[in-house]
């Protein structure tokens, strides 16, 4: 969203990626920057495809005119009893034997550099860009689909260009040339090869139409299963303490056996196909073969013209039984290419702005903020907020579950963009910033902290990349994470994925740890103690203390322990603020606070009385 639309809405929501009519008609500005970026990594590649191109022509050639020097042999020497004659046209059957194996060795020597190149390309600009997609899409895909996108298809289409378009272009050159030669040779005969083409084409145009379907399907079916064993993975803990061990199984089977289903349609619908291509040019061979017997009997075709005839025909053979198999790579790699442009056709709907701030102090302030989800205009989550952080000073966000509390914070860093209202920074909107400026400006710590398969060093250089020993130290003593150096390497430790070898309230230390040392202007805390126990909690309480002295605090808050960090406290009701003043000022005239902050076992009952008098 750019700094000209503040109160629209935000765009649609991607389209079901499992959907075929969900392909758009046109390219984005994002798609056709993906494709010049593949003929610029092509550019160089220039030289290698035009020896490949001419080494598959020239193999082509080579391979047309062996036949033509056995015709010579057969209508020559042979048929002249000239065993003279032979040892040339031996050796040059030889020759071109050998010429056509090399010409074949250097078109696949020269085809591998570009195409793994070229797949290693899409790829990166499909990772770059789902990097730059915002939250809401992420929400909307299922996380097997974009893997599939990334994997499978990228692959299905790397196998076409490598091998599918190549020989398609050349099957198609091969089949005219020999065609035009097999008439030149002996009419009638070209004719009756050249009609077995007309049903070729026919059943070739059926089977394109209905193998885009169940190739869509299957592809679609893939990513839902590659979903499936993720979220079953990831979920692996839940799955067994609840012991639904069977139950998940079963579940799995059904897709699996889903997906085998419409493997199976596909693999039925190849197989006729493919039977069809091998029992035509065999049918037409065996009349080749019969009426070029009559015709040699009967002295208007020769022995040698026969041969050759045949082996021009038998040469077919391939090409007409590879089309099926070609064509299938083909729609697979066009139905795997729109696949991928769904994803690089969505736009970014939140981007970056011209505006700079050098040395930004942190004054955020929310304006008359609202923030709705596309479609529930009326059912605004966020409305007229209000709200004023100075620099150095920290306010606690307390309310409801679902009260906007978490939407709220996600605003800060443009996770999400508002719809009504502005966030501002020094007085600058945050849709007129660069994002690397106000994500570097603001850090956030999660409620549910998210680490990677990586060593802890790595997850906490996240932060800030260039972070010393010493500030790694300092950050993991703040976040009372100091057991990462009691892992059995340290620093160094990788921890898994997800960091599901640690606690929850050791990912939660972890993720602090992460954004203490990135130093930001802004530190926004959604929660991110609520997995810490008592004794750990006032630890790192009393550390942030001397943190968010020098920055801009805003804190969910659930725990009065937590709220106390606060200068301040907003009380976010029905998806507005509507009191803002010290936990003890709130706690004295506000009963909707108390009652929020009664059940904490955190709350000194001796402090609220005394607040209360």
């Amino acid at each position: 969203m750019t700094s000209d639309s503040r109160t629209s809405a935000p765009p649609a929501p991607t389209p079901d990626p499992a959907s075929p009519t969900s392909v758009p008609a046109g390219r984005s500005r994002l798609a056709a920057n993906s494709l010049w970026r593949m003929k610029s990594y092509l550019r160089p590649y220039v030289g290698r495809l035009i020896v490949l191109w001419l080494a598959a022509s020239l193999g082509i050639a080579t391979g047309i005119a062996i036949p033509l020097v056995s015709r010579e042999v057969v209508d020559g020497p042979i048929a002249h009893r000239d065993p003279s004659g032979l040892l040339p046209l031996g050796l040059l059957a030889l020759a071109l034997g050998c010429t056509e194996a090399f010409l074949t060795f250097l078109r696949r020597w020269t085809q591998i550099g570009p195409v793994l190149g070229l797949e290693t390309v899409i790829r990166d600009d499909i990772y770059e860009h789902v990097q730059r997609l915002p939250m809401s899409f992420h929400g909307a895909w299922q996380s097997g689909q974009l893997l599939s996108r990334v994997t499978t298809d990228l692959s299905v289409i790397r196998r076409f260009f490598g091998f599918g378009m190549l020989f398609l272009v050349m099957n198609i050159i091969q089949l005219v040339i020999v065609t035009g030669l097999l008439l030149h040779l002996h009419w009638p005969l070209g004719l009756l090869v050249a009609a077995s083409a007309v049903p070729l084409v026919v059943m070739s145009l059926r089977f394109e139409r209905r193998y885009i379907r169940i190739s869509r399907q299957v592809q679609d079916e893939q990513g839902d299963l590659a979903t499936f064993v993720e979220e079953a993975a990831v979920g692996v803990r839940t799955i067994r303490s609840f012991g639904r061990r069977h139950h998940v199984y079963d579940i799995y089977d059904e897709s699996a056996r889903r997906l085998f289903r419409s493997s199976m349609d596909k693999v039925r619908l190849s197989a006729r196909f493919f039977t069809f291509l091998t029992v035509l040019p065999n049918f037409t061979l065996a009349l080749v073969l019969l009426l070029g017997a009559l015709g040699v009997g009967s002295g208007t075709l020769t022995l040698g013209t026969l041969v050759a005839f045949t082996t021009l025909m038998l040469s077919l053979v391939w090409p007409i039984a590879s089309l099926g198999h070609i064509l299938a790579m083909g729609q697979e790699a066009m139905t795997a290419a729109d696949r991928v442009m769904e994803v690089l056709d969505t736009e970014p709907d939140i981007v970056g702005g011209p505006a700079s701030v050098e040395l930004p102090r942190g004054h955020l302030r929310f304006e008359g903020v609202g923030f709705h989800f596309t479609g529930e205009e009326d059912r605004p989550l966020l409305r007229d907020v209000w709200l004023d952080v100075r620099p150095g000073e920290t306010v606690a966000v307390v309310g409801a579950t679902g009260s906007g509390k978490t939407t709220l914070t996600a605003l800060v860093p443009r996770l999400l963009d508002v719809t009504g209202g502005r966030v501002t920074i020094d007085g600058h909107d945050v849709r007129d910033l660069p994002l690397p400026v106000l994500r570097s400006a603001v850090a956030t710590a999660f409620e549910e902290p998210t680490l990677f398969s990586m060593s802890v060093r790595e997850n906490l250089s996240l932060g800030r990349r260039d972070a010393t020993e010493e500030e790694m130290r300092e950050a993991l003593e703040i976040a009372q994470a100091g057991f990462a150096y009691d892992l059995p390497w340290g620093l160094d430790t990788r921890i898994g994925e997800q960091g599901l070898s640690l606690s929850g309230g050791q990912r939660q230390r972890l993720a602090l740890a992460r954004a203490v040392l990135s130093r930001p202007r802004i530190l926004v805390l959604d929660d991110t103690l609520s997995a810490l126990d008592v004794e750990t909690e006032a630890l790192v309480e009393e550390a942030l203390r001397n943190v968010l002295r020098d920055a801009t605090g805003l804190i969910v808050a659930h725990r009065a322990s937590t709220v106390l960090l606060a200068d301040k406290v907003a009380l976010l009701r029905d998806g507005t603020v509507t009191h803002v003043g010290t936990h003890h000022e709130l706690l004295a005239r506000v009963p909707e606070y108390r009652e929020l902050l009664a059940q904490d076992a955190g709350l000194d009952s001796e402090d609220q009385r005394e607040a209360l008098r």
